[in-house]
């Protein structure tokens, strides 16, 4: 199961950074790509604004 960033996403790139990855690319708020995402949660860990959490 992917993980999936919500509207609270303030960009600030964090996650971005810490994607072992390159899951997740840039935006007015930015996007995982299930695809490419391993669901290893690093992203969510990271993440300031708690925007980020495995999709249902």
């Amino acid at each position: 199961m992917a993980y999936k960033i919500s509207d609270d996403c303030i960009a600030c790139g964090t996650c971005k950074d810490e994607c072992p990855m390159g899951a997740i690319s840039e935006g007015e708020h930015y996007v995982i790509d299930p695809e490419v995402c391993v669901d290893c949660g690093t992203c969510a860990d990271v993440c300031p604004s708690g925007a980020i959490a495995p999709e249902a």
